[in-house]
């Protein structure tokens, strides 16, 4: 594990969500964290609407590709992160554990998946304000 905490966004198809707040910890941490995103059931590719959501806000998720959740990813995380994946996330104790409930932007229409993106972007801000204190 390195010096910087390390940042593991879980949604249930790795497509949307988990996408767009690994993009936004990427984007606004400077690089003060290491960001990693996976999914119980990943799809085969990113949503194309959230791709374009975040790409209004100049940051590229179009490179990604969907991950399955390892027991090893959520080893070496400081804080999990999840998005509707239920039980799917190994618990380990020491851990920081959240779980922000956001609409499932799949199949959804570019306004409904704006209002999720800005939601996360929110979310990640303020948790990177409490994981990188010394950072703002």
């Amino acid at each position: 594990m390195s010096d910087k905490p390390t940042v593991l966004f879980v949604c249930v198809h790795n497509a949307g969500r988990s996408q767009m707040a690994a993009g936004f910890a990427r984007a606004l941490s400077g690089g003060a964290v290491e960001v990693l995103s996976a999914g119980s059931a990943p799809k085969d590719q990113i949503n194309p609407v959230a791709v374009e959501a975040m790409a209004e806000l100049g940051i590229d998720i179009a490179g990604n590709q969907p991950k399955v959740l390892t027991v090893d990813a959520v080893r070496e995380s400081d804080a999990v992160i999840t998005m509707g994946c239920g039980d799917a996330c190994p618990i380990f104790p020491g851990k920081r554990y959240e779980d922000w409930e956001l609409e499932d932007p799949a199949g959804k229409d570019i306004e409904t998946v704006r209002r999720v993106r800005d939601d996360i972007r929110g979310r990640v801000e303020q948790l990177l304000a409490e994981l990188t204190p010394s950072a703002g």
